[in-house]
């Protein structure tokens, strides 16, 4: 779009000529996230060190109408950080301080640019934990966490970020810096803004400071690993599972094709000849554990696995759970062009979406593997495609789609995690219908009224 004159000059006066960028290729590093398909270039990137700094940009860019896309490590997989209308990219990765991490009341307070791995290092220095573990864990940000609401391996037992989000500080496009929540557990008082601000992608307001829920560590964790000959007996087990009243740690899928891909990828000793892996696994009281284990065990065998195997110790867990973690990088090696999406069904309609999943993939003749969470319906189609090909592209889209639309059929969503972001706004209004979408256009009039917070997203 270009910027209104005066308005680079500016910028460098808030926040020092270091913390302004304008060079093509600097811009270009800003043009996309981990989405493939999305690029547009910003017309500036801004590092900004302070909520101070913060404020004053957003007053400068709503004072010349400048569009303005608050981003942290840009791992995110909707489009979520793309400067669709260019403008000013908001770059938050300076803003790192660990504020303080407190045991006595289970809380860290932390800047938006630490990463996530950071945080929940800093956590179990203390003998603590941060449930929220996305696959990103090791260079997203919490920031970018709590704007998108990010899940990840633990979500069944612990929930996802914004179950352990308790207070934040933000700045409206305005200028105006508020704080939400705070320190407590419980709070009603007025409407939860902090609730609202979390999962909203950086569409209402920009956040620079966030405090989270920390929670004791646990004193064991342990991990087995089951296979059987379809998804609908893992399904089988996972639905044994939870009637049999345990909500495990962990309880991840993958099917044939990512089990295949994993092995190939990691040599981590996996089957070959099943057509469906379950992870399983729990943390707690050593003696809890230990039980737990030996209980899902046998109902996974008692549901017709193939073979069912617990780590023998904290190296093997871990190698476990590298296997779900590598699902995305192992599949990748398949072709140059990955396209990785999650839909979220209820759970006993697990193995029928999967199974509609692989119909609409040998439909439009492609290669789609998919992996997920068990515990509570999402998974991940991933379309593995040559970018070159643009034929096989244009079928990917419309299979994907078909699988938006038979997630909503099954009662799920359209996004369990992954968020919305410029790669799941067409679909949105067929989840929402059109009188939540007004209602989320009015919101996102009242938090930024001159619409500058990225445009074409969320509210948009």
């Amino acid at each position: 779009m270009g910027l209104p004159a005066g308005v680079v000059d500016a910028l460098k006066q808030i926040v020092g000529v270091d913390g302004v960028r304008l060079a093509p290729g600097e811009l270009a590093a800003y043009a996309r996230d981990a989405t493939p398909l999305f690029h547009a270039e910003p017309d500036v990137v801004v590092f900004p060190r302070t909520t101070e700094q913060v404020a004053a940009v957003l007053r400068l860019a709503t004072e010349h109408e400048v569009p303005v896309v608050p981003r942290g490590a840009g791992s995110n997989l909707c489009a979520a950080t793309v400067p669709l209308s260019g403008g000013i990219v908001l770059a938050l990765t300076r803003m790192t301080q660990i504020l303080e991490v407190d045991g006595d009341e289970l809380l860290a307070r932390v800047q938006p640019g630490v990463t996530t791995a950071r945080l929940a290092d800093a956590a179990a220095a203390r003998d603590l934990l941060y449930v929220p573990d996305p696959g990103s864990r090791t260079t997203s940000t919490v920031g970018g966490n709590v704007a998108t609401c990010a899940g990840g391996l633990r979500g069944l037992k612990y929930g996802v970020t914004r179950n352990y989000v308790l207070g934040l500080e933000a700045v409206l496009p305005t200028g105006e810096v508020i704080r939400t929540g705070g320190r407590l557990w419980k709070d009603v008082a007025g409407y939860d803004l902090t609730r609202l601000l979390t999962g909203s992608e950086g569409t209402l307001a920009v956040l620079t400071e966030v405090t989270v829920a920390l929670l004791p560590k646990p004193a064991e964790v342990g991990t087995g690993i089951a296979y059987f000959d379809s998804l609908a007996d893992a399904c089988r087990a996972v639905a044994a599972i939870i009637s049999a009243g345990i909500v495990p740690a962990t309880l991840e899928f993958l099917d044939q094709k990512c089990i295949a891909a994993v092995e190939d990828y990691a040599q981590l000793g996996l089957r070959g000849d099943a057509g469906a892996l379950l992870l399983f696994g729990d943390d707690g009281p050593i003696e809890v554990v230990a039980g737990n284990l030996v209980r899902l065990r046998k109902i996974c065998t008692e549901a017709g696995a193939l073979e069912v195997t617990l780590a023998e110790d904290v190296a093997r867990s871990d190698a476990l759970l590298a296997a779900r973690r590598c699902s995305l990088p192992a599949l990748s090696r398949l072709g140059s062009l990955t396209i990785l999406e999650d839909v979220t069904v209820p759970r006993p309609r697990l193995a029928a979406m999967v199974d509609q999943i692989d119909e609409i993939a040998a439909r439009f003749g492609l290669l789609i593997a998919t992996f997920g969470h068990a515990g509570d319906g999402n998974l991940h189609p991933t379309c593995v495609l040559d970018p070159e090909d643009d034929e096989a592209i244009d079928r990917a889209h419309k299979a994907f789609a078909e699988i938006f639309a038979a997630a909503i059929r099954f009662e799920g969503t359209i996004t369990g995690e992954h968020g919305v972001g410029a790669a799941k706004l067409p679909f949105l209004a067929d989840r929402l219908g059109a009188d939540q979408m007004r209602l989320l256009r009015r919101i996102k009039t009242a938090f930024d009224p001159a619409g500058i917070l990225n445009p074409g997203k969320v509210g948009s």
